[in-house]
């Protein structure tokens, strides 16, 4: 795999970029120049990710890509939503909720890029999942439940899929990558909700069409 391709994939964790190699300072100053007030990290990401990657990718890779930003789009949407609302998330839990949700956002900005004219926009969702969960944006305690759902989802969804791209290192690594961030996000999420960070020694994976049905309530 190329440097392109490695300085790529580490910067979907933001808090290794003090670590950068000098050349991945360089692409980032140079664009940020480029784009002025535009720049940020997931815009600079979704432009090297395009270089890395290119448009042409086999047709069963595209189809987890795009299974993955269904999912990394209703995430990114919940925190979002979550973050807006005045007085539902703690203050003093504000700022771990501010950096997943800025995760969740490169995350869609990875892979709208890397899939690109096959990236699907963002679903109508249903963040109440039909009336199940009413009080999500009011409740904290319903919302941190939600967020620990999507993130244990977002972890099964990717390890289930990680055989079906074996045959594109770059997009392996990357998946790969985010799967290990979205579990990082469950952990620390189960920890505020005063539960361990882990059910056992090892996790289970799930298939495409059990992520599906878990996530199918939360889009309209």
């Amino acid at each position: 795999m190329s440097n392109l391709n490695q300085n790529l994939l580490a910067d979907i964790d933001p808090e290794i970029s003090d670590r950068l190699v000098a050349n991945r300072r360089a692409f980032f100053k140079t664009s940020a120049l480029k784009l002025g007030a535009m720049a940020s990290a997931p815009v600079v990401l979704a432009m090297s990710a395009q270089n890395a990657f290119g448009a042409e990718l086999p047709k069963d890779i595209v189809d987890v890509l795009v299974f993955a930003l269904t999912l990394e789009h209703i995430e990114d949407a919940f925190y979002r939503t979550g973050l807006e609302t005045h007085g539902l998330i703690p203050d003093k839990y504000v700022g771990i909720f501010n950096q997943i949700g800025k995760h969740e956002a490169a995350h869609v900005a990875f892979l709208t890029s890397a899939l690109g004219s096959a990236a699907i926009k963002r679903p109508r969702l249903d963040l109440t999942a039909g009336g199940k969960f009413g009080d999500v944006l009011s409740n904290f305690d319903t919302y941190l439940t939600l967020s620990q759902t999507f993130e244990d989802l977002g972890v099964a969804a990717y390890k289930g899929q990680a055989g079906n791209l074996i045959a594109n290192d770059g997009i392996l690594t990357a998946a790969l990558q985010i799967h290990s961030v979205e579990a990082r996000h469950a952990a620390i999420v189960r920890k505020i909700g005063g539960k361990k960070p882990w059910d056992g020694a090892f996790d289970e994976p799930k298939t495409k069409q059990e992520v599906l049905d878990a996530a199918g309530p939360f889009l309209a």
